[in-house]
């Protein structure tokens, strides 16, 4: 069923868009079905959850930490993590920076934008944002490599779409003004299970999706 899933939903990615399955809570059975299958990039939220699977899975596995950052915690996967989503401070990025040069390399990051209608939402301000690139510039073991932010919870499809509209406009600026003459900042995450075809048609570059993949999650059996 995994991998019947995967088929299905890169059959509606177009060039370009690639898919991160989103394995938190699930077993490793479960991610080498999907690796099988062909699928290469996984989501994981939980920091020593991630460090155990790496352990144990595939090495050429691309380790994507798209939980909320605590910076104690990013030892866990400092190491072989292939982007870190959800940067939403400058002082998240001088951790990832400290953390990443006592490991010897640049890690790839992504900056979180707040555009939902939520509170419980994080993320840096589009305002923030266009004043980001010279502190990152003085980081020099952090890469940014784009933006990503989460629509509201909503069933207006509407309000989705404004909201993804509203993110790739703020890349669009990000990308043509500070960080022009920048390469590496080439991507847009957004888009999960339940609206990531309206993000994909605003222009995601990346889309996390597990429960349409792994089917619904069992929290009872997380362990932190």
């Amino acid at each position: 069923m995994i991998a019947e899933n995967i088929a299905r939903i890169k059959s509606t990615l177009p060039q370009g868009v690639r898919l991160v399955a989103v394995s938190k809570i699930k077993p490793v059975e479960d991610i080498m079905e999907a690796y099988n299958a062909g699928q290469r990039l996984f989501g994981e939220n939980y920091a020593t959850e991630l460090r155990d699977k790496h352990a144990v899975l595939p090495a050429d596995i691309q380790w994507h930490f798209i939980g909320h950052l605590q910076a104690k915690q990013i030892k866990y996967y400092i190491d072989f993590v292939s982007m870190i989503h959800g940067v939403d401070t400058i002082e998240h990025l001088e951790d990832i920076d400290r953390a990443a040069a006592k490991a010897g390399r640049v890690v790839d990051v992504l900056l979180q934008c707040h555009i939902a209608r939520e509170e419980t939402k994080f993320g840096f301000s589009p305002e923030e944002l266009a004043g980001i690139q010279s502190s990152a510039a003085a980081l020099p073991h952090v890469r940014v490599c784009g933006i990503m932010g989460m629509a509201t919870n909503t069933t207006d499809q509407e309000q989705v779409r404004r909201e993804f509209r509203e993110l790739k406009h703020i890349f669009d600026t990000l990308q043509s003004g500070p960080f022009a003459g920048h390469p590496e900042f080439c991507e847009l995450s957004m888009g999960m299970s339940h609206d990531y075809l309206i993000a994909v048609d605003e222009g995601s570059t990346l889309v996390r999706l597990g429960t349409s993949i792994f089917g619904e999650r069992d929290y009872s059996k997380l362990k932190r």
